[in-house]
């Protein structure tokens, strides 16, 4: 199980990676929110854990981004802060749970292995962009018509549409969408770019992807 752990304590950042690691965790540790958002949007994580007090940008805001683009990666949150408002303001802003420091190490663990085991709550209805809308109850994608989606092609456009007028490289594609499939590379990304081309076309959206075999794509409206 893969973990990332944002502290800029480096005491503590290092005492609870080599906790992580010792229960058999595979951990990146970073030391500002910064570094956390990067690393958040180029690997995938079984679990976060976000200390709210961070450089360059705080708990909140990394967290705000992920559920904005819907990275819904449980999320722990770390904070010296104690009151009760803080601690709502972090479950609203979309964490999964909340531990005050000072904390026991066990209990810290206990949290980790609750918070990966449930299935989150903030799961997405719809997603839409300009004309169209992306359903995964159904897996179709409607605009002046409907068509239905093969699961790897909802889930690239689910990266897509998460990710509206940003360019997203192959790698990162790959790495969001095929994950751990080593039979995947940078050609299957443009043959799955290509099949959603076309049904986008389908559907008669103006919402295109645009886009180079082997670089970067943009989901997009036409001009």
């Amino acid at each position: 199980m893969k973990l990332l752990l944002a502290e800029d304590t480096q005491d503590l950042n290092r005492a609870v990676t080599a906790l992580l690691k010792h229960e058999d965790y595979e951990v990146d540790s970073v030391f500002d929110g910064e570094e956390a958002l990067n690393s958040i949007m180029l690997s995938d994580y079984d679990g976060v854990i976000l200390d709210i007090m961070m450089p360059k940008k705080d708990g909140l805001e990394v967290l705000r981004e992920m559920r904005r683009r819907h990275i819904m990666t449980p999320v722990l949150l770390l904070t010296a802060k104690a009151e009760i408002d803080d601690r709502i303001t972090g479950l609203d802003a979309g964490a999964d749970d909340y531990l005050p420091k000072p904390f026991a190490m066990k209990e810290l663990l206990a949290r980790i292995r609750s918070m990966t085991r449930r299935t989150t709550a903030y799961t997405v209805t719809e997603l839409c962009f300009e004309d169209i809308t992306l359903n995964p109850k159904e897996s179709v994608l409607s605009a002046h018509n409907t068509v239905s989606l093969s699961k790897t092609e909802f889930e690239l456009m689910q990266v897509l549409m998460a990710n509206k007028d940003t360019e997203l490289t192959t790698e990162y594609i790959l790495s969001h969408v095929w994950k751990n499939d080593e039979k995947a590379h940078k050609d299957t990304v443009w043959l799955y770019i290509n099949y959603l081309k076309g049904k986008l076309k389908s559907v008669g959206s103006r919402v295109t992807i645009l886009g180079e075999k082997g670089g970067s794509f943009v989901l997009t409206t036409q001009l």
